[in-house]
């Protein structure tokens, strides 16, 4: 069972999330900000990230550059999940390493398309 870490400074939204992903069989964890997201991929690194772009303490550009330059983590898939829907956010998040770019709001059926897209690749 794959592990997915969702992070996201709502926690409707994280809950609405975790709730799909339970459903597909997927174990999840959740962080609220990128601090805590980074300390929780060195303790267990999960088979992919969920990550917001604008939260607390380190937004999620910040957490995607250090993971994907880490060559520990840089094999992590990462889903930028954000509300910033221009094309230059979604390009800027493509070019700092991201596997993929859902904007909110998301269609859950499309996310958990992504999801096992990029976990059947990994």
């Amino acid at each position: 069972m794959a592990k997915i870490l969702v992070v996201d400074d709502d926690a409707v939204i994280q809950q609405l999330i975790e709730v799909n992903l339970e459903l597909e069989g997927y174990e999840v964890d959740k962080a609220s900000n990128g601090q805590e997201a980074l300390d929780k991929v060195a303790q267990d690194a999960p088979d992919l990230i969920l990550l917001d772009v604008m939260m607390p303490r380190m937004n999620g550009r910040d957490v995607c550059r250090l993971l994907k330059s880490d060559p520990k983590t840089a094999s992590i898939p990462i889903i930028f999940l954000s509300a910033r829907a221009q094309d230059m956010d979604v390009e800027a998040g493509l070019e700092l390493g991201a596997d993929a770019y859902v904007t909110k709001p998301f269609d859950p059926g499309q996310l958990l398309d992504t999801i096992s897209e990029l976990l059947n690749k990994a």
